[in-house]
């Protein structure tokens, strides 16, 4: 099977004078196709892991690993073109630019990405919208929705430029009950129909267990 993402021997510490370990030895994959998530107590080193994961880290060793290519030791330019082609993001917290319309940030990593034209990205924004059922929406500025919708907004966001790997740092986080089921089945929809790889950081344990896989974190290493 092949592994979308994987981390041979990452070691993470803080400080200089006295350096915490952090993270110890993560040897870690997602495969193709897989939806997995990592759990564990605060201060167990799952944001420290997402970060290096995303390559939005680099200060760390060993070596992290995206379609079987070798991205630890690659420069920012090349990191930053890696992470908007290939990861999508969601975030806890939307981080939509609320005097955009919500069409609008949806289209930003595209226009950033500049592989196609404006007409295209606008059009497939669009789809993803009405996919997502809010495309009634898109004119809208993103500070006039509901936290539900700016969500599925952001999942749109996530997916625009087609990324092999979708990243959620806690997505259900700040929804209700009736938000956070509707996330989740977009998610696993996605999965199923796409075939698209999703590495989840919860604390939502029945939401854990609906997924493929579980890692936990205890103390900067993983122990199953």
């Amino acid at each position: 099977m092949e592994y979308i993402l994987e981390t041979k021997n990452i070691n993470k510490y803080f400080g200089k004078a006295k350096p915490f370990h952090v993270l110890k030895d993560i040897h870690m994959g997602v495969k193709k196709g897989e939806f997995a998530c990592i759990m564990g107590k605060s201060g167990s080193g799952k944001s420290t892991l997402l970060y290096i994961l995303s390559t939005m880290d680099t200060d760390y060793t060993g070596e992290l690993y995206l379609q079987g290519e070798l991205v630890t030791g690659k420069c920012q330019q090349e990191l930053s073109y890696i992470r908007n082609k290939k990861i999508g993001f969601i975030f806890q917290f939307h981080y939509l630019l609320p005097e955009f319309s919500v069409l609008e940030n949806v289209m930003l990593p595209a226009k950033k990405l500049a592989i196609k034209s404006a007409r295209d990205i606008e059009e497939n924004a669009t789809n993803l919208l009405n996919k997502l059922n809010i495309g009634h929406l898109a004119s809208q500025k993103a500070s006039k929705i509901s936290g539900g919708e700016k969500q599925r907004a952001a999942v749109a966001r996530a997916l625009i430029n087609e990324p092999i790997l979708l990243i959620g740092d806690e997505p259900t986080g700040n929804l209700d009950s009736y938000n956070s089921e509707n996330l989740f089945q977009i998610l696993k929809t996605l999965k199923e129909e796409k075939g698209l790889s999703l590495l989840m950081v919860t604390h939502d344990e029945d939401l854990a267990k609906r997924t493929d896989r579980t890692i936990y974190l205890e103390d900067g290493r993983i122990i199953t």
